[in-house]
């Protein structure tokens, strides 16, 4: 064996069990040759007991010697002094030769493998020729007995050393996996957090944001219009009132996760609708709203994706447009729903707006952003096509289930709605 693998041998508790009982064999079998040389009063018995006293005591001081564990130099000399001590009691009584099968173990465990095999090859010749000494016989069964016993040495250890390789590769496999899968989770939890922030910062921006920026701008012209014009200007704080109400409420739900709450008083077309007529009322363009197809059920989802990217290309186009006319259609086809928002206005070169963040941006440019993030959450499709002077046109395409068609949605209350919200 490798001294890493001696360290790491003796760290298991069936090695130390099986140590254990190898240092009893070792015991056992040196009181038994003892006892037997003074029971029968051989001649050599006092040579017999003192030598089997001291090859106990150095095969004894061997597991207390930590050098011995981690110097294959240290572990050879000490297997010389245990060998030659044993060769001595071999010498003595035949009954030496039991040691050998302890001793065989003893090698494999201490010493590499192309240093163990020939020590155990040469403790099998001293064995049998030691007890072919003592019986004046060699026989099949004086020869094969040491071999085989040395053959079932090397077998059970290097059995062993093949089970602990498949142990620490697995074990080090499950570790690898644990680590992997501690990375992966701290992976998925970051990108939840960070799906999370965009989310947010989408739905602030659609929301919020653009409603602040509505009810600044409708400050702003009943500010114009005082004090020539105390009627006007009283409209538009009233504008900006209901616009700051609705502005709550969406606060509201942020902190409740609720759906908007122009969709929980009816349906998408419906709140579609609400939102076309407060743009009209509040910006004096004309907006028209129009359902294509039968209407079916969609998940919220996709409803709160449409109505926000709605909402967002109505104040887009308010802001910056310069329109006369807007027209908002809602298409629902068997596997698609589509939503196009279609402008008069001035137009734009979209590949020349610049990314949400950067210098050149100025705080602008999240409202295309944000819209195309939520198609594309939804597996959807965002384009813009537009043109200086040739208007905007912006469709957004959203893969759904086919489903039963929605029951025609009743007309909802009058309900405060939104003012139309400023795009950044």
């Amino acid at each position: 064996m490798t001294e890493e693998a001696v360290t790491a041998h003796s760290l298991t508790p069936v090695l130390r069990a099986l140590r254990s009982c190898l240092h009893l064999m070792v015991a056992a079998l040196l009181a038994l040759a003892a006892v037997r040389a003074l029971a029968e009063h051989a001649p050599d018995a006092p040579a017999v007991l003192a030598t089997a006293v001291a090859l106990f005591a150095v095969y004894a001081t061997g597991p207390r010697l930590p050098r011995l564990r981690s110097s294959t130099g240290a572990a050879a000399l000490w297997l010389a002094a245990v060998a030659l001590l044993w060769t001595l009691l071999l010498a003595l009584t035949q009954d030496g030769v039991w040691l050998a099968f302890p001793l065989f173990f003893v090698q494999l465990h201490l010493l590499p493998l192309r240093g163990a095999l020939p020590a155990v090859a040469a403790t099998t010749v001293v064995a049998v020729a030691g007890f072919g000494w003592h019986t004046h016989t060699l026989s099949v069964g004086t020869v094969l007995g040491p071999a085989l016993g040395a053959a079932v040495a090397v077998a059970v250890v290097l059995g062993y050393e093949a089970l602990y390789r498949e142990s620490e590769q697995r074990r080090r496999l499950i570790e690898e996996l644990t680590a992997a899968r501690s990375e992966l989770a701290a992976a998925e939890h970051a990108a939840g957090v960070l799906a999370e922030r965009e989310r947010l910062a989408r739905e602030i921006h659609d929301t919020l944001a653009q409603g602040l920026s509505s009810i600044q701008l409708l400050l702003r012209a009943a500010e114009r219009a005082l004090p020539q014009r105390p009627g006007t200007a009283l409209g538009h704080v009233r504008q900006a009132r209901t616009a700051a109400v609705g502005n709550l409420a969406e606060a509201r739900r942020f902190v409740r996760a609720l759906s908007p709450p122009d969709l929980e008083a009816g349906s998408l077309p419906a709140a579609l609708e609400r939102l076309c007529a407060t743009t009209a009322r509040t910006s004096g363009l004309a907006v028209h709203c129009q359902v294509s197809g039968a209407p079916t059920a969609l998940p919220t989802g996709h409803e709160v994706a449409l109505l926000r990217i709605a909402q967002s290309a109505l104040a887009n186009t308010v802001r910056h447009a310069g329109a006369g006319r807007v027209e908002l259609t809602l298409s629902y086809m068997d596997t698609e729903v589509a939503l196009d928002v279609v402008d008069d206005g001035a137009g734009f070169v979209p590949a020349e707006v610049p990314a949400p963040g950067s210098a050149a941006a100025r705080g602008t440019g999240f409202g295309l952003a944000a819209m195309r993030a939520r198609a594309r959450a939804l597996q959807g499709t965002l384009v813009v096509e537009s043109a200086p002077g040739e208007g905007t046109a912006v469709a957004v395409t959203l893969p759904c289930p086919a489903t039963a068609p929605a029951p025609a949605p009743s007309a909802p209350a009058p309900a405060p709605d939104a003012a139309p919200e400023a795009a950044s």
